[in-house]
């Protein structure tokens, strides 16, 4: 075998390992009318909206804290994060996830379901140019005859947020 070939062996086999780290499960929940999802080992538990405790001079998209079973967490509302309209109904709900070592909880529309997304059906996200962010998207899911984008929960939020919520959990300690 030539030197080429397995170069194209291990460049296709690197290909393949990258699709396939981002198949499996996911949860998938709506924002502003659109379908996104997280990977399901990311996810602690869902629950109910319930009453946050805003914590001054936050980021706008930071809506404050919780005390869940004991242990304070921080509330980040993702609609306001990507600009959207941030209107909570009887759906709304706190999706609580591990992001970066910190368990923090972040407000969904709703929450749909567990999907099964493999390696064929996940493309990577499309480039919009230069000024559009689209990191923390690990990309975009095809199942049932609709698209999900599935979120990077780790590259959501950028450092300084990270530490903007970490202000936050230390705050209400």
């Amino acid at each position: 075998m030539s030197t080429q070939s397995l170069q194209v062996m291990n460049s296709e086999n690197a290909v393949a390992t990258l699709t396939q780290s981002r198949a499996g499960k996911y949860l998938t929940f709506f924002l502003a009318g659109e379908e996104y999802g997280l990977e399901i080992l990311k996810v602690s538990e869902i629950i109910g909206l319930q009453p946050i405790t805003r914590v001054p001079r936050m980021p706008e998209f930071v809506r404050g804290v919780i005390n869940l079973r004991g242990k304070v967490i921080p509330i980040t509302d993702l609609r306001m994060k990507f600009g959207m309209d941030a209107e909570d109904s009887e759906d709304s709900c706190i999706i609580v996830v591990q992001m970066r070592g910190i368990q923090t909880g972040i407000v969904v529309d709703r929450v749909s379901e567990v999907v099964a997304i493999g390696e064929a059906d996940i493309e990577d996200a499309p480039s919009f140019g230069a000024g559009i962010r689209t990191e923390f998207l690990l990309g975009i899911g095809k199942t049932g005859g609709r698209v999900k984008l599935l979120l990077d929960i780790d590259k959501v939020l950028a450092t300084n947020e990270i530490a903007a919520l970490q202000a936050a959990q230390s705050h209400a300690d």
